[in-house]
């Protein structure tokens, strides 16, 4: 089966992570993977871009080049490290870097913009990519989707549903980076649709939280969560928001969750450690209210495994939060199906090009909300 290579970066905006996926008839299968940090100016140029109200273009071109070389570096360095030759690759999925995902239009407090346009942007240059790895390249995955009327993610439920369905029990794969997505998989015998969608902020608001208190890029484990108090009051506050009500499809991103959205809800008494431990637990009730209206969408009744995968999967007390919540809920790791959490989403975007290689659709309507099927991504020769 052909040799697939999947670059993703997260909302998290902490590296470039590449994955080396066997893909074909059967399961898609990791074969090796390589993660890259994220230089720290490169990481505070692209957060500095992600809300930015407006741009530069050379601020846009020096940041979207300095990416592609990083992603370059990650393609060469798996190689390398695995003795894989470059002439063993049919092609790369490049997801870019999201810097706004508006499906809805341009959001602001008091709803949507008056016309504004739907759209999804990722920072990414496929032409420089296939120049400096001699490699074709699929990129653009997204926007085919939002043409189509879709929300243009989350698109890796196809990818879970390949990897993950089982015959006879519902699954739950949690896909936890700076934002939280669901897929909801029926056994094989049902004939219910795979569904899947965004909950809300994961890690986004708390790596930003603890950063600006502890200057550290993330909270180890969630210890500092795990030592304050959750505030009722302001968790009530934060779930009050139209996203958590809106029914699927759903998506979203910093550009409505961020720092100044949880400034707006704060009333300037809390302690910082109660905070994060409040959005500790904003996370795990919008994932298990988020579980609980899909299962009531598809009639999923009694038990379920749950899949957690990003880096959400190795926060500790977020766990603990989630099986406090969701006691029906089996939290089985991803290891058990022989794939690490960390490579999940690289892994879906190797899946997502081989699926375009082979022109076939890439999206689940049911997830994305589009008018039906479609091909995702667009091809650079080397």
């Amino acid at each position: 089966m052909p040799l697939f290579i999947g670059l993703m970066s997260g909302t998290s905006l902490d590296g470039i992570d590449a994955a080396l996926v066997r893909c074909g008839e059967g399961r898609p299968e990791l074969l090796a993977a390589k993660g890259i940090d994220m230089p720290e100016r490169l990481r505070q140029r692209l957060l500095s871009l992600c809300q930015a109200r407006s741009v530069a273009f050379q601020d846009l071109a020096a940041a979207e080049t300095d990416f592609c070389r990083l992603q370059g570096e990650a393609v060469v360095q798996l190689l390398n490290e695995n003795d894989i030759s470059l002439y063993e690759i049919t092609a790369i999925g490049s997801h870019g870097q999201t810097i706004e995902h508006a499906p809805y239009g341009h959001e602001i407090e008091s709803g949507f913009e008056a016309d504004s346009t739907p759209y999804t942007l990722q920072l990414d240059n496929p032409s420089l990519l296939a120049e400096l790895t001699g490699c074709r390249v699929v990129a653009d995955f997204r926007r085919r989707d939002l043409a189509a009327g879709g929300q243009a993610a989350p698109l890796a439920p196809a990818f879970h549903a390949a990897l993950f369905s089982a015959e006879d029990e519902w699954r739950v794969i949690l896909n936890m980076g700076g934002f939280a997505n669901l897929t909801l998989l029926p056994p094989n015998a049902s004939k219910e649709p795979v569904i899947g969608f965004d909950t809300g902020p994961a890690n986004a608001l708390l790596d930003e939280w603890h950063a600006y208190h502890r200057q550290e890029r993330f909270d180890h484990d969630g210890r500092w969560a795990a030592s304050g108090q959750v505030d009722e009051a302001l968790l009530e506050r934060l779930l009050d928001d139209d996203f958590f009500r809106r029914t699927p499809p759903k998506s979203t991103g910093r550009e409505y969750f961020n720092r100044d959205w949880l400034a707006a809800r704060l009333t300037g008494r809390e302690s910082p450690q109660d905070v994060q431990a409040t959005l500790a637990e904003l996370t795990a009730a919008s994932i298990a209210s988020g579980i609980e209206q899909a299962r009531r969408q598809q009639d999923a009744e009694g038990a379920l495994t749950l899949i957690p995968c990003g880096g959400g999967a190795h926060n500790v007390d977020l766990l603990k939060r989630l099986e406090r919540r969701l006691p029906h809920a089996t939290l089985t790791p991803c290891e058990h199906f022989g794939w690490s959490p960390d490579w999940l989403e690289a892994g879906a975007f190797g899946w997502l090009a081989w699926r375009r290689i082979e022109n076939l659709p890439g999206n689940l309507p049911t997830v994305t909300g589009a008018r039906g099927p479609r091909v995702l991504g667009g091809v650079y020769s080397a």
